[in-house]
């Protein structure tokens, strides 16, 4: 593997990177760490790198294998499936009260992330696409959920977030690839903002719920296909 750059380049002790890498595939599902490898890769030290190991370890992303070292976490059906519901749950409930506490900055902030969400059709290169689209619908959604006005629930959503990032990331890759995908997309947003700027909460509570649940099933079937390989 190559060095994916200095240790002034990575701060926290390389955690954002490992964790980067591990959201990304790079390291796939059961992996095991090795440490020599972690060292050469982010050159980094043992003790920057366990840390690193350790802060992923209670983010659920890396199980501790004792007195073996480190592997990446598993990833199944039934985590995917859970994941997903809790996601679209909280999801929906955020976005009853944005609706009800929201100001018109809240509406014109979603408006404005929604056009440049948009806008992703127009590049055409491939990773580029991905890396933009991928920034601009998190900024979409968080956008939405901002006006809830509680930072105990958007803590709760980012950490569901990043639980489903790896999930996230197998469906992103056929998204963004798919101009068909990637149209039928740019509808649920575009029709989701028409109801949400409507201030219909329970209307837009039920497309957010669907919304968010409609990757399951092709996360599903990518996932069972990777683990059928592997098998």
């Amino acid at each position: 593997m190559q060095a994916s750059g200095s240790q002034e380049n990575l701060p926290l002790g390389g955690y954002p990177a490992l964790k980067r890498d591990i959201l990304r595939g790079v390291f796939a599902p059961g992996e095991k760490l090795l440490m020599s490898a972690l060292k050469a890769r982010y050159d980094l030290g043992v003790g920057p790198l366990r840390e690193a190991l350790s802060q992923l370890v209670a983010e659920h992303l890396v199980v501790a294998i004792s007195q073996r070292g480190f592997r990446v976490a598993p990833m199944s059906l039934a985590e995917l499936a859970d994941i997903y519901d809790a996601r679209a749950h909280l999801e929906a409930m955020i976005l009853g009260l944005a609706i009800a506490r929201g100001d018109d900055a809240w509406e014109a902030q979603i408006v404005a992330s929604a056009h440049r969400l948009a806008k992703v059709l127009e590049v055409k290169d491939g990773e580029e696409m991905l890396n933009l689209w991928d920034a601009r619908h998190q900024a979409f959604h968080a956008a939405i959920a901002a006006g809830c006005g509680s930072q105990h629930l958007l803590q709760a959503r980012a950490a569901l977030f990043d639980q489903a990032e790896r999930y996230r990331h197998l469906w992103l890759q056929q998204t963004v690839f798919s101009p068909a995908a990637l149209e039928a997309k740019r509808q649920e947003h575009a029709t989701l903002v028409e109801v949400i700027l409507q201030r219909d909460s329970a209307r837009a509570c039920a497309m957010m719920q669907a919304h968010l649940l409609s990757p399951v099933s092709i996360i599903g079937e990518l996932l069972q296909a990777r683990q059928n390989r592997v098998e």
